[in-house]
């Protein structure tokens, strides 16, 4: 199975063509907790969800939830698609935040590499400049490693989100 990684150092700007197929170790519904991190604030934990859903179409259908591991409160919610193209692999996600963003990547060996290509912000959201996004895939497929690192406004770019996630057999 191919591993999913975001090493963004590693990306060239030459893409891979992808077929739909390549993307079907994702398909699946994930589950785990994670660990944030906020500028002047403690270390807050949730649990997560994600899903990749496959179509007829050379996508997958994305959405992922979080929630406080503390009380169950909900804290996040996305979607998006994952596309497979004849220039690499295109990530594209819709944050309830107010955030739009789009990440492109190629594939290389056993990896996917991708690096942010744009972001939108309503009005009313934070004032993020950059997302960057990482998954693995480890131990044969079984667990799914998903980073998220956040620049806002004039702030360096650092880890905002590591999350350990694990296939659901059921699903």
């Amino acid at each position: 199975m191919p591993r999913l990684t975001g090493n963004l150092a590693d990306v060239d700007d030459d893409q891979v063509p992808v077929g739909a197929g390549d993307l079907l170790p994702l398909v699946g519904r994930w589950v785990g907790e994670g660990t944030g991190f906020l500028a002047g604030r403690r270390p807050f934990y949730y649990r997560e969800e994600a899903t990749f859903v496959p179509t007829r179409r050379p996508f997958l259908t994305y959405r992922q939830q979080t929630w406080s591991a503390a009380d169950g409160a909900p804290l996040h919610g996305e979607v998006g698609y994952l596309r497979a193209t004849d220039r690499g692999v295109e990530l594209v996600v819709a944050q309830a935040t107010g955030i739009a963003e789009t990440h492109v990547g190629t594939w290389s060996k056993d990896a996917l590499l991708l690096r942010p290509a744009g972001l939108l912000v309503t009005p009313t959201a934070s004032p993020v400049r950059v997302v960057e996004r990482s998954f693995s895939l480890e131990e044969g497929g079984s667990v799914l490693r998903v980073a998220v690192r956040l620049g806002l406004g004039d702030q360096p770019v650092v880890d905002h989100l590591a999350a350990v996630l694990r296939r659901d057999p059921v699903a």
